[in-house]
C-alpha cells in the first residue's frame, strides 16, 4: 500500500517515493478513455405538474483521461522532494462539457509539490483530491464512467451538498502518514480565504481526514471532511439552485450560506481475492443551513462487485441517496452493470448499462462533468425522472 500512496493517496491516486527510483528522472504517464453512449434523461415532472419529455443523445465521450508529469530528488539521510502535475484532456475533442468550459491552465487535476521521508512520511502543497474522496474511491467498480458510484455519493449531482465532499480542492497542505502495521492516515487541509479583501468577507476553508487499513484481501476506510463556507475563493458562496434542491422547499438565497457548515463522515470496506471483489461504502452527512439546523442532511450508501473468468469481469454495483432532513421523496437510486474485457494490464475494452431513478420530489443527475464530458442532465426544473445510459468504450493507461 506504501507504494501507492503519496501525501493523499489510495490506489495509484498518488505516487509514494518508491516509484520515483531514479533520483532527477521525469515520468510521463496517463490515462485516456473514450466511450461511445447512447443516453436517456427520462421524462419528469415539474413542481406545478407539468410533465417534461426527455431527450435520447448520441455522444462519444472522454472518461476522465489525463496526462501528468511527476518526478523526485533524493535529499540525503532519507528526505526527497516531489512533485506532479497533471492535467485533464477530452480526448472526444470537446473543450465544454455541457456547457463547464474545460480548465485552460496546466494544472487541472492533481498538482503539488512536497517533501517526503522514509520515517515520518509526506507533506504537499498544490491541488488535490481530498482523503474522504479518496478513501473509497478504490471501491468504485465503475469509477470514471457513466455508473460512477459519484452521481448520488460525496453529495451527488443534484444538491445534495453546497459544496462536493468527493471533490478536487485548490489550496491545500496536505499530510500523510508512513505506513504502520497496515494502518495510513491522511489529513489534509484547505486554505479558502486567499480573495479576502475586506474584514467583513467570510473566510471559508474545508478540512478532511482519513484513515485506512490494507492487509491481504482486505481494506477499510474511515474519513471524516468538513465545510466552513465563505463568501471568498475556495469555497464561494455557494447557492442551491431551485432545479438542483427539491420541490416544495425554499431556495436558499444568494449568500445564505456564507457563514454555515457542512460535515460527513464515510465508512468504507472492501474484499478482493482470487477472481471476486467486493467494496462498500456509507456516509452521513449534515449541515447547519436550515436557520441554524439541517437542511440537506442524509444517508447514502454503495454496494459493488467484479467477478474475473480469462480476461473478462462482470460487474454489478447499487447505489441509493436516502431523504433529505426536512421532505421526504428526495432520494434516489442507481444500478450499473457492465462488463470488460482485458487485452493486457494496460488496455481494455468496456460495456455498460446504468440507470439512476429519482424520487418523486428530487433531480439527482447520471454522471459528472468531473469524470466524463458524457453527464447526463435531467429535464429542466423536473423531478421524479430516471435517467439512464449505455456505454461502450475503450481505456489505455500508460
Amino acid at each position: 500500500m506504501q507504494k501507492k500512496l503519496i501525501a493523499l493517496a489510495i490506489a495509484g491516486a498518488f505516487v509514494a517515493p518508491a516509484a520515483f527510483a531514479d533520483s532527477g528522472n521525469v515520468t510521463i504517464y496517463g490515462k485516456v478513455s473514450a466511450s461511445y453512449d447512447i443516453t436517456d434523461n427520462g421524462s419528469g415532472v415539474t413542481a406545478a405538474g407539468a410533465t417534461v419529455s426527455g431527450t435520447r443523445t448520441n455522444k462519444v465521450s472522454s472518461n476522465a483521461s489525463y496526462i501528468g508529469f511527476k518526478g523526485s530528488e533524493d535529499l540525503g539521510n532519507g528526505l526527497s522532494a516531489v512533485w506532479q502535475v497533471e492535467q485533464q484532456v477530452n480526448i472526444d475533442g470537446n473543450n465544454a462539457t455541457n456547457g463547464a468550459a474545460t480548465a485552460a491552465s496546466w494544472n487541472s487535476r492533481n498538482t503539488f509539490v512536497g517533501l517526503s521521508g522514509k520515517s515520518w512520511g509526506t507533506v504537499i502543497l498544490g491541488q488535490h483530491d481530498t482523503p474522504y474522496k479518496l478513501s473509497t474511491r478504490s471501491l468504485d467498480v465503475f469509477a470514471d464512467t457513466l455508473g460512477d458510484n459519484r452521481s448520488l455519493m460525496g453529495g451527488g449531482n443534484g444538491g445534495g451538498a453546497a459544496a462536493a465532499f468527493d471533490g478536487r480542492q485548490s489550496n491545500v497542505v496536505a499530510y500523510i502518514s508512513p505506513t504502520m502495521n497496515g494502518f495510513t492516515g491522511a489529513i489534509a487541509y484547505v486554505a479558502g480565504a486567499e480573495a479576502a479583501a475586506a474584514s467583513a468577507d467570510k473566510k471559508g476553508s474545508a478540512w478532511s481526514a482519513m484513515v485506512n487499513y490494507s492487509n491481504g484481501p482486505w481494506y477499510g476506510a474511515l474519513a471524516y471532511e468538513k465545510h466552513s463556507l465563505g463568501s471568498v475563493n475556495s469555497l464561494v458562496n455557494p447557492t442551491i439552485a431551485a432545479n438542483t434542491l427539491f420541490k416544495g422547499q425554499a431556495v436558499v438565497a444568494a449568500g445564505a450560506l456564507a457563514d454555515r457548515s457542512e460535515k460527513a463522515w464515510k465508512l468504507g470496506v472492501g474484499y478482493k481475492a482470487n477472481a471476486v471483489r467486493v467494496g462498500f461504502a456509507y456516509e452521513h452527512t449534515t449541515d447547519d443551513f436550515n436557520a441554524g439546523s439541517d437542511l440537506l442532511g442524509h444517508n447514502a450508501w454503495t454496494l459493488g462487485g467484479g467477478y474475473t473468468f480469462g480476461n473478462n469481469e462482470v460487474k454489478l454495483a447499487y447505489t441509493k441517496a436516502g431523504d433529505f432532513n426536512v421532505l421526504s421523496n428526495t432520494g434516489a437510486k442507481q444500478w450499473a452493470l457492465g462488463l470488460d474485457h482485458n487485452f493486457s494490464k494496460r488496455t481494455s475494452l468496456y460495456a455498460l448499462y446504468t440507470k439512476l431513478s429519482n424520487d418523486t420530489n428530487k433531480n439527482y443527475t447520471l454522471g459528472s462533468a468531473g469524470y466524463t464530458t458524457g453527464l447526463v442532465a435531467a429535464p429542466a426544473a423536473s423531478f421524479n425522472n430516471s435517467a439512464s445510459a449505455w456505454s461502450f468504450g475503450v481505456r489505455h493507461s500508460f
